[in-house]
């Protein structure tokens, strides 16, 4: 599951609607909106973006925070290190072939170190 995925299931429960009325709403079907939920889909457009935002009735700031989430819900994300440090490459190298088998808690660090200031 995505960022956005997870989120986009809290406001679905959130609000009662189900995964169906919700996709015939929005006009798409409801296999890609369940593999949305699930992570199994290429990072949402903008513009599908501020449909959900639109049918959910969501405030500007809460529309920010689910772009933001869909900008990091790349379930297949490449890193090109090249031009970069030696160090930086093999960061790479390792969170890609550790990743799944960190903890919850280092996850959360890992991720709360990389968060912008």
């Amino acid at each position: 599951m995505t960022p956005f995925g997870q989120k986009l299931r809290e406001l679905r429960q959130a609000h009662g609607r189900q995964l169906k009325d919700m996709a015939k709403a929005l006009k798409v079907s409801s296999a890609y909106l369940s593999a949305l939920e699930h992570g199994h889909r290429a990072r949402p457009k903008t513009g599908f973006v501020q449909q959900v935002a639109a049918y959910f009735n969501l405030a500007w700031d809460e529309v920010d925070d689910l772009k933001a989430l869909a900008d990091l819900s790349d379930p297949k994300v490449s890193i090109d290190t090249g031009g970069l440090s030696p160090l930086a490459t093999e960061l790479a190298n390792r969170l890609a072939k550790r990743i799944g088998d960190l903890d919850t808690a280092t996850l959360a660090s890992l991720n709360e170190q990389l968060k912008p200031k």
